[in-house]
């Protein structure tokens, strides 16, 4: 059976608009879905060295997604959250920003931070070994909504800085390890 072109063009057009429909359709719902489990998480405070001293940074890296901590396949549709994007990783005395693009800035402030490491994979992005690094922190709550244990998953463009970006995060967690700053 042979279509004339402009039929066969118009199906692929309608087939590709019903497949956009149901992917925006699908990140609304995840967004709807875990708004009420996850609070906003905190910006970026706007002066420049409020959250002190540069440890490690900015490094390029992929943010991957957030996810409800132990469950890597519940992404986090709420705030932004799970959407993949290329962003620019700062690890400061106060916290951890990650600078997305086309999404807010996120800060991981260093009280909220309760572990990091390193993964193979997460919410449907496998990478290989130890391929990702996933920070465990919590969203503190904002009056609506309680207190999130959320896992973040970065994806450093080069090798070399993941073991660096493990090393600053952790010294965050021991105030006592120097940071690599300090060490080099």
């Amino acid at each position: 059976m042979n279509l004339p072109m402009p039929v066969a063009v118009g199906i692929w057009v309608v087939i590709g608009v019903l497949l956009l429909l149901l992917v925006l359709t699908g990140r609304r719902r995840i967004a709807a879905r875990t708004s009420h489990l996850v609070p906003s998480p905190p910006a970026p405070p706007a002066e420049e060295g409020s959250l002190g001293a540069l440890r490690l940074g900015p490094i390029e890296a992929t943010y991957v997604s957030s996810t409800l901590s132990g469950d890597w396949l519940a992404r986090v549709g709420a705030h932004e959250l799970g959407d993949r994007s290329a962003a620019q990783v700062t690890v400061l005395d106060g916290g951890v920003v990650v600078d997305r693009e086309g999404s807010a800035p996120l800060l991981v402030p260093t009280a909220s931070l309760h572990d990091v490491g390193t993964a193979a994979g997460m919410a449907g992005k496998y990478v290989g070994r130890d391929g990702l690094v996933v920070l465990t922190w919590q969203v503190p709550a904002d009056g609506e909504t309680d207190a999130a244990l959320l896992d973040t998953g970065l994806r450093t463009r080069y090798r070399a800085d993941k073991p660096r970006l493990v090393e600053a995060v952790r010294s965050l967690l021991d105030p006592s390890t120097p940071s690599p700053k300090d060490t080099k």
